[in-house]
């Protein structure tokens, strides 16, 4: 790459631009996995001759279909396609062929045997590409213009994108909207301001905040806007089975409604509730009444307490031995007492994070000399305070023995070590 080469990445179509101010050649190329549409074709290698001809073709955020190639040309999985549209043609690129585009067609209901496939015309070319590059630089101030034409004919309405069509000669407005909106006057005053065909597409709150993106609240990129395509209908029952505090702030998303994540683990606690006993009455235990006041319901534990008002005391039980003690009180049966029962073992999850000091890093810190210091502090008598001492380890040295408690601070005894004579 030169110096002279600007390079652009179109994550709302997954390719990158290369535009070269040399030789004036613009340069686009397919970036798998940029794009929120983008599959992984994991039977690339099991050629079977199935759905030859047919291929996936994308287009920009949520636009994608199948055309079948009516040109002599060899397309393959990357290549910038010229296609047909309802009006004029319109440019995608290629992002699946073979056995897989069989599968997907069966995941969206398509019968390849009736339905109609639009064409393949050509491979693009350098004149497309502009064209189509072009297009591409009006979208966004065509969306401010028409948000604030809007705006003046006081049309309940928000104007979230705009995709042009590949030749320029179209554009799709897709809105958002509470309620019904008579926009006929709308797309004639758009049809004589931006001199091109209209076409408005409503979407919903979910789709738009999949087209402008963001962060969630868990730090991460929207889920919307990185790989869900296909929205369902989420409810307020999704966070009561998972025991949910049902405040709209904690459970609502930037797009208003409630966050698709609510739906990813209703699987696991309805099925941990299926293990789980409903309490409608207290258990009876030789020493009194026992109320359940919380369950854990994916580890499967009820806390229960003698106090129906407080959680000062509470007794964990295993939710299996929960089923015993009802089958005993249905049976006229008391169980001892609570405060006999073993806790239940349930292995707890451990984290190594933070274990390590963060200042194991550090330098040691050095240790300051304590002779020096008394040395400078006393002046000349620890000098004869050393004297004193050689004198004593000669003396005991002469005597044949080894003075105890003397020549230390304090009268200590030295430490044991070798014989003079070893």
């Amino acid at each position: 790459m030169t110096t002279n080469e600007s390079i652009q990445y179109d994550c709302s179509r997954g390719c990158v631009v290369t535009h070269g101010d040399a030789s004036g050649e613009t340069r686009c190329t397919y970036r798998a996995g940029c794009c929120k549409l983008g599959d992984y074709n994991w039977l690339k290698e099991a050629a079977d001759g199935t759905c030859r001809g047919i291929f996936e073709v994308r287009f920009k955020n949520t636009r994608k279909g199948f055309y079948i190639n009516d040109s002599p040309q060899n397309v393959r999985q990357g290549d910038l396609v010229v296609v047909e549209a309802v009006t004029g043609q319109d440019l995608g690129i290629v992002t699946l062929e073979g056995p897989i585009v069989g599968r997907q067609m069966r995941t969206r209901g398509i019968d390849p045997e009736s339905y109609q496939f639009k064409k393949i015309y050509r491979k693009a070319r350098q004149l497309d590409i502009l064209k189509w590059q072009e297009a591409i630089a009006r979208e966004q101030d065509t969306m401010i213009k028409a948000r604030r034409i809007a705006a003046e004919m006081g049309l309940e309405m928000k104007i979230g994108d705009v995709e042009f069509q590949g030749d320029g000669s179209k554009a799709i407005f897709y809105y958002i909207a509470d309620g019904r909106v008579d926009f006929r006057q709308l797309i004639k005053v758009f049809a004589e301001e931006f001199r091109i065909r209209i076409e408005m597409k409503q979407i919903g709150a979910r789709q738009e905040a999949g087209l402008i993106g963001g962060l969630g609240i868990c730090g991460r990129e929207l889920c919307c806007a990185n790989y869900i395509s296909s929205f369902q209908s989420i409810s307020t029952s999704a966070a009561r089975c998972q025991d949910l505090s049902l405040n709209p702030q904690k459970l609502a998303g930037q797009c208003g409604k409630l966050k698709c994540c609510l739906n990813y683990e209703v699987a696991n606690y309805l099925d941990a509730q299926s293990r789980i006993p409903k309490i409608t009455e207290p258990l009876v235990f030789e020493d009194g009444l026992a109320y359940l006041r919380k369950t854990d319901i994916l580890r499967e534990v009820m806390y229960f307490s003698y106090d129906k008002t407080s959680d000062a005391e509470l007794f964990p039980l295993d939710a299996a031995e929960v089923w015993d003690i009802l089958e005993m009180n249905r049976a006229g049966e008391k169980p001892e007492s609570l405060r006999t029962e073993p806790e239940p073992y349930v292995p707890e999850f451990v984290t190594a994070v933070g274990d390590d000091s963060i200042s194991r890093f550090d330098a040691p810190k050095r240790k300051k000399s304590r002779g020096k210091n008394r040395s400078k502090g006393r002046g000349a008598k620890p000098q004869g305070g050393q004297q004193a001492q050689a004198a004593q380890g000669q003396q005991g040295a002469q005597g044949g023995g080894r003075p105890r408690g003397k020549g230390r601070p304090g009268g200590r005894a030295p430490q044991k070590g070798p014989k003079a004579s070893e």
